[in-house]
């Protein structure tokens, strides 16, 4: 192997997508057990490695030399091997993380900081934040001094820090704190990028608190590693080049609209010209149990189809780069409007209610029946898009075009 990742477990890592992206050497994603660990650290079989949970601590002592800031930091997530066999530990996450929080527009001077998590990622957290000039800094853990059964006594700080692996997949939709707690929060960091808006962050986008997810970081840690592999020194402009590529790669293009405004067709069209798998939640759904939609609200009623609905959006919203057509009722949940988004970038199709297609549609009984359905909807299909489309006249084609060039797929 010439250069890879290790950790225990990297179902959810896009390292090898972006080293890809970065470089043309071979990278390799190896899941590697504790028992593992030290016979793959001491045969060192590889040119250069990154490390993450849980080595980056266990790896140093391995390490001949250490650079100054993985020993300032007390974390090594970098090696590399010499002529001579022997490995040196670098810390490029400090970089990362430094990167991603002036991205997001997050300033720590000055500031109280809350910790979430005590590894190696919270050890460079740390290190940023008292380099950054913050006033006080808080690690809280499960088992520490400061820890979830007493976190209300910092409900009053300014930044939280999500270094833990809570609300990543496929544990999506978790998060160990209640935002709406945190009265002076300013700024919230989640270290997790799959998904790309952890439950904590889509609870900081409503509250309008600037934040950021952990791929800037990645990204950027990745792009020194790269340097520091091939012994080069380059500018910081592959970055946002290799970010901008990966967060159209993994997000899902979801349509929400009301029924008949032309999510399908749009879809189809979407995933023709994107290359994307296309998903019509409806007929998701009415394959998994085996009748149509109108079968399924004749039979069994609303209510279990929207709790099919509700399964059927946690699922299609852990994946990634799908295009994905809604059923009109799906935003009415706030379960699914959140998974929705947290790997989605979704867009309301705007029709005119006297437009929309009424045919093999169970709650389009009428005009009547449409206008007050969209007048009970209309503030969800707000709240959960990130733009609108006037499909109002419009070819699919030329509908497709411009979500395409507003979202810059």
């Amino acid at each position: 192997m010439e250069y890879g990742l290790i950790g225990e477990s990297l179902k959810h890592s896009y390292s090898k997508e972006i080293h890809n992206k970065l470089s043309d050497y071979d990278y390799q994603i190896i899941n590697l057990s504790r028992e593992d660990f030290d016979s793959f650290i001491c045969k060192h079989d590889f040119r250069g490695i990154n490390v993450t949970i849980p080595y980056k601590i266990r790896v140093m002592p391995f390490c001949a030399t250490l650079s100054e800031r993985a020993r300032r930091v007390g974390s090594v997530n970098t090696v590399t091997v010499d002529e001579a066999g022997k490995l040196h530990g670098y810390n490029t996450d400090y970089f990362g993380f430094g990167y991603m929080a002036k991205r997001a527009g997050i300033s720590f001077e000055d500031k109280n900081i809350v910790i979430l998590g005590s590894g190696g990622t919270s050890l460079t957290a740390r290190a940023v934040a008292e380099d950054s000039g913050a006033k006080k800094i808080v690690v809280v853990s499960r088992n520490g001094k400061n820890n979830y059964e007493n976190i209300s006594e910092l409900y009053g700080y300014d930044i939280i820090i999500n270094t833990t692996p809570v609300g990543m997949y496929p544990g999506n939709g978790k998060s160990l704190v209640d935002l709406t707690r945190f009265v002076n929060c300013r700024g919230v960091i989640d270290v997790i990028y799959n998904p790309l808006h952890t439950a904590l962050l889509q609870a900081a986008q409503r509250m309008d608190i600037p934040c950021a997810n952990g791929l800037p970081m990645l990204v950027a840690q990745a792009k020194l590693a790269r340097d520091i592999f091939l012994g080069v020194k380059t500018d910081d402009s592959d970055i946002e080049r290799v970010f901008n590529e990966m967060t159209n790669e993994f997000s899902n293009i979801v349509l929400v609209g009301m029924p008949g405004c032309g999510k399908t067709t749009i879809g189809k069209m979407l995933a023709k010209k994107t290359g994307r798998n296309f998903v019509d939640m409806d007929i998701y759904i009415g394959k998994k149990l085996g009748m149509t939609v109108p079968e399924i609200f004749e039979k069994y009623g609303e209510d279990y189809f929207r709790d099919a609905e509700s399964e059927a959006a946690a699922e299609l919203g852990k994946e990634h780069g799908l295009v994905i057509a809604t059923g009109g009722g799906a935003v009415m949940r706030e379960n699914n409007r959140n998974a929705l988004r947290q790997n989605g970038k979704v867009i309301w199709l705007k029709r005119d209610i006297e437009k929309l297609s009424m045919s093999g549609r169970p709650l389009s009984t009428g005009l009547d029946a449409l206008k007050k359905m969209f007048r009970d909807r209309e503030k969800y299909y707000s709240q959960c898009s990130d733009l609108s489309i006037d499909n109002n006249g419009k070819s699919p084609d030329i509908a497709a075009g411009k979500i395409l060039e507003e979202i810059r797929v």
